[in-house]
């Protein structure tokens, strides 16, 4: 095991460089941060030192603070455990010490990391070194509080406030070649002059050769007392608009001001307090734990801990080029992973590569793709309208419509033309894929690679698999899904698999209010007013009516005990109405795709209404805005206890993850299960009873759910000894 310590060595020079080694990324962990203090003090006590260079192990800085002590503190509530370093360690130990400071940066220095460089006297950085200020997305504040409080202090002082307001409320990172030009690094050169270049910088700082610059009281790239506020008052405006749920990015801007009007101390001292405050509130909690779900995803038991190494993916081959398998194909190439894209013809073909090529030059128009790197990927593709160029792939991508008997037909086919270590997958979002692969005998071979619409943008992959599929093929196809910087989830194999059967009741459920009397754009309201990108309306509109219908036929089928079928969609399909398709859905949609309410679906949905005979007494329902929530997300959390229970997920984080990836399920509160236990199981299993008894097996709570009242354990507790192997 590597030891976590920090070194410190006195050159000739006078110079003692402290190292920080805690890999893979330095992260400040307690005792680092106890050993930087130890080495500060020794190396201000002795006499041969007469300047300091600070720097990490391993070619990187420092990634910032240990998050899991964060996680400690919020599960215990116990502020203690981070202790109080932003002042000792910050100011009074590196900053206003009488010997000067230089920070070495190569790789990265985020977070804490960041913050530590900005209280040395001076940064020298290699390029392409990565900075910021991520902890944002931690619903904190830059950085870490009492740990850190100093960040959004320094920053402002250093690059200018605008700059500094955009790199922490968008949690964006920075090269350090433009950290040069704002005036956060003092000087970029190679990995090879690095340590001499520093150290050199560090000697002329005391001895006066320049300047011996404190960062936390600097104000000349301060912009005036007026402008300042006219920028936050702004930043104020487009954060209440982006995140108007959340607290942090609000908290960070009113510290940020009071240092800029009551000086950098300050502000540190508010920050300590907001800190204080803010790292025990539930959006901290919920972005914390999904910060960690995601880090878990891929620890599948009986797979990953068989030691199996993920082989070589060369080329992959994409059946289909329509809109998702075109984005599947996107999403490879922007990895450098060579494609055959296949279609039934050429010209069919030709549309295909003619998506990629505008997914890719969309980039291109946005300054992030260059023309020469668009050409290079486009390169990687090759169209193919028969099977020859399968016969030496690795991996083979179906993405054509969901008809059962074509998809059995294909991988018959396949089975006889790719190798015999082609891993066989499909994009299907709800098809048994044992019924996939029924007329094959490589059904160990074959496995679910369920990208979500548009696939070279939405960052989950579902990785479906039945009870042979061969975990080998499992470990390369979350390596890929890595590869292609995806976040993959283990599933099971059942209809709709995890993420979309979880999902199934949140449409029917906002129906069932809809034909209930509930107004429709109440609903929309009250579900995006909670933090979701779009109300089930809205969505309905953007995915189109046919594919709800179809996919709503699969869930009938299998849970046809706990299924509402709606009147609803095909009425509207009746009135010539397709949603963003032709521009007339629940709502009326300009050529900018703009929505506005469509006043003549009102009658659409009374017929609806009538057509159902539900509404108690045929008046509508009366329900808080509360209750419509509830209403519709209670059977969601119901469902996907069911997907627990049946070992269809290994882990109740892994939900979470898919949730808020797959379905928009806002982040801050931590994923649908984890927002679960923070209702409580007691009050979602007698609200769903209640409504089960008044408007029926939608609304029936699960074993599960009512097993977990009863005994007063989390949703999200382990299932007790299960054999997940034999239920996938």
């Amino acid at each position: 095991m590597v030891k976590v310590e920090v070194t410190m060595e006195v050159g000739a020079d006078g110079v003692a460089i402290i190292k920080m080694n805690n890999p893979p990324v330095n992260a400040l962990a307690v005792t680092v941060l106890a050993g930087l203090k130890e080495k500060y003090d020794e190396a201000m006590r002795r006499n041969d030192v007469k300047a300091i260079v600070v720097t990490g192990n391993g070619g990187r800085f420092s990634g910032g603070f240990d998050i899991n002590v964060l996680q400690e503190v919020q599960q215990t509530g116990n502020l203690s455990h981070l202790g109080r370093v932003s002042v000792d360690l910050m100011i009074n130990t590196i900053e206003d010490a009488k010997k000067p400071s230089v920070a070495a940066i190569q790789g990265l220095a985020l977070g804490g990391g960041l913050e530590l460089a900005m209280s040395c006297h001076a940064r020298i950085s290699t390029p392409k070194a990565q900075l910021g200020l991520p902890e944002l997305q931690l619903g904190i504040i830059p950085g870490f509080g009492v740990m850190f409080c100093i960040g959004t202090q320094r920053l402002p002082r250093l690059v200018g406030l605008q700059k500094a307001v955009e790199i922490m409320l968008l949690s964006k990172s920075i090269m350090s070649e433009e950290g040069s030009k704002l005036g956060l690094i003092d000087a970029v050169v190679s990995p090879g002059e690095l340590m001499t270049t520093a150290r050199m910088w560090a000697l002329d700082i005391a001895e006066r050769r320049r300047p011996w610059i404190i960062s936390l009281k600097r104000t000349d790239k301060l912009e005036s007392l007026g402008e300042a506020r006219e920028i936050l008052k702004f930043a104020r405006a487009q954060a209440k608009k982006t995140a108007p749920n959340l607290p942090h990015p609000q908290l960070c801007l009113d510290v940020i001001e009071e240092g800029i009007v009551a000086g950098g101390l300050a502000g540190v001292l508010k920050e300590e307090k907001g800190f204080n405050d803010i790292i025990l509130s539930e959006t901290a909690k919920g972005l914390v734990h999904f910060f960690f779900s995601q880090r878990a995803t891929t620890k599948v038991p009986g797979v990953t801990d068989l030691g199996l190494k993920p082989r070589q993916i060369k080329k992959v081959a994409v059946l289909g080029g329509g809109l998702m398998g075109s984005g599947i194909a996107t999403s490879l190439v922007l990895s450098n992973i060579p494609v055959v894209l296949k279609e039934v013809n050429a010209g069919f073909l030709q549309q295909g590569i003619n998506r990629i090529s505008a997914n890719l030059k969309s980039r291109v128009k946005k300054g992030s793709m260059t023309q020469e790197k668009f050409e290079k990927t486009m390169s990687l593709i090759t169209g193919a309208v028969d099977y020859a160029e399968f016969r030496n792939v690795d991996m083979v991508i179906e993405a054509v419509i969901e008809k059962i008997s074509l998809k059995q037909e294909i991988f018959s086919d396949l089975e006889k033309i790719c190798p015999a270590h082609c891993i066989l997958a499909t994009n299907t979002s709800t098809i048994d894929l044992n019924l996939i692969g029924a007329k094959t005998h490589v059904q160990d071979r074959i496995v679910g690679a369920h990208f979500f619409s548009p696939a070279h943008v939405m960052p989950l992959l579902e990785i479906v698999r039945t009870e042979k599929t061969s975990p080998q093929i499992i470990v390369d196809l979350i390596n890929v899904g890595k590869n292609i910087k995806k976040v993959p989830i283990v599933v099971g194999n059942c209809t709709g698999f995890a993420v979309n059967r979880m999902f199934f009741p949140y449409t029917q459920s906002a129906h069932m209010l809809a034909v209930l009397g509930v107004d429709i754009y109440r609903i929309d309201k009250v579900i995006t007013s909670f933090g979701m990108p779009m109300g089930p309306f809205r969505l309905q509109d953007l995915v189109g009516y046919e594919v709800s219908i179809e996919v709503g036929k699969q869930f009938v089928t299998a849970f046809g005990d706990r299924t509402f079928k709606t009147p609803l969609t095909e009425l509207m399909i009746e009135n010539k109405r397709a949603g963003e398709k032709n521009g007339k859905g629940y709502y009326i949609y300009d050529e900018k795709r703009r929505a506005s309410p469509a006043p003549e679906v009102k009658e659409i949905i009374e017929q609806a209404r009538k057509n159902s005979k539900i509404m108690p007494d045929g008046k509508p329902i009366v329900v808080t805005d509360r209750e419509i929530l509830e209403m519709i997300f209670f059977p969601v959390v119901n469902e996907t206890c069911r997907v627990l229970d049946e070992g269809i997920a290994i882990k109740a984080s892994d939900l979470d993850v898919s949730s808020v990836l797959g379905m928009g399920f806002p982040a801050y509160r931590g994923g649908i299960i984890f927002w679960g236990d923070s209702i409580g199981a007691g009050h979602i299993y007698s609200s769903l009873k209640k409504w089960s008894e008044s408007y029926g097996g939608l609304f029936k709570p699960s074993a599960y759910l009512e097993e977990r009242a009863a005994r007063g354990i989390p949703l999200s507790a382990p299932v007790a000894a299960r054999n997940f192997g034999s239920r996938l």
